[in-house]
């Protein structure tokens, strides 16, 4: 794809999971160019970033960055360090308070590197998978904090100081997984080819018992079909 006036540059963040599949297809479908920005951060289930090239070539892509960072250096999160991973938890357990699988500060850094690729690509629009229904108990998975960062977006570049107003789009922000999956697949999404499991198996495969794949298990059986990665 090429940027037109009819088709502006967007930077997705793309992990390779459900979720910012289901967003690059929606920023897609609505007439973006889109240029997918992927990060190795030292994350346990770093498999993911296979998922996140499938993906991309899948729905295609102008470009496709990818970061290396280590927020293992920092820890203080099992995705990052030797904390065990939560194993089937209801509901409940999984709402309540902010989850061990919380990454410090990782979404501000992301959208940081993804405002940086924005205005160099003369960008104005910023995609970001975050849902505040499945994972609520995740601080920078709020409206309140894409507002405040979209607020410090527009006064810290470039763009924002010339009157060129940076947006950072949430369409998933509300939305339960049974309406995000269904969102995605009226998109042309082939979730087989995600990975959304936080403690994945030596192999790869999910390990089927994580909250991140007992929701979108969950979500998929709701739909009345099976999750093509179990």
């Amino acid at each position: 794809m090429s940027s037109s006036a009819a088709n502006p540059p967007a930077v997705v963040l793309l992990s390779g999971g459900l979720d910012s599949a289901a967003t690059l297809a929606i920023a897609r479908a609505d007439g973006f160019t889109c240029h997918a920005l992927s990060f190795d951060y030292g994350q346990r289930h770093r498999v993911e970033l296979e998922a996140a090239a499938k993906v991309a070539q899948q729905l295609g892509v102008a470009s496709h960055q990818w970061v290396t960072l280590d927020l293992r250096v920092f820890g203080g999160s099992a995705l990052t360090g030797d904390m065990a991973v939560p194993k089937d938890r209801d509901e409940a357990a999984m709402s309540h308070g902010i989850p061990i699988t919380y990454v410090p500060a990782r979404n501000t850094i992301f959208l940081s590197y993804a405002l940086a690729l924005a205005e160099v690509l003369g960008s104005v629009d910023l995609f970001i998978g975050v849902n505040a229904v499945d994972y609520s108990g995740y601080p920078d998975c709020r409206p309140q904090y894409i507002a405040a960062f979209e607020t410090l977006a527009n006064l810290a570049t470039k763009a924002g100081v010339e009157g060129r107003k940076l947006t950072i789009h949430t369409p998933l922000i509300h939305l339960p997984k049974t309406l995000i999956i269904e969102e995605g697949l009226k998109r042309g999404v082939d979730f087989a080819l995600t990975h959304s499991c936080y403690d994945p198996l030596p192999t790869g495969k999910p390990c089927a018992h994580c909250d991140a794949c007992l929701l979108r298990k969950r979500a998929f059986e709701e739909l009345g079909m099976p999750d093509p990665v179990l």
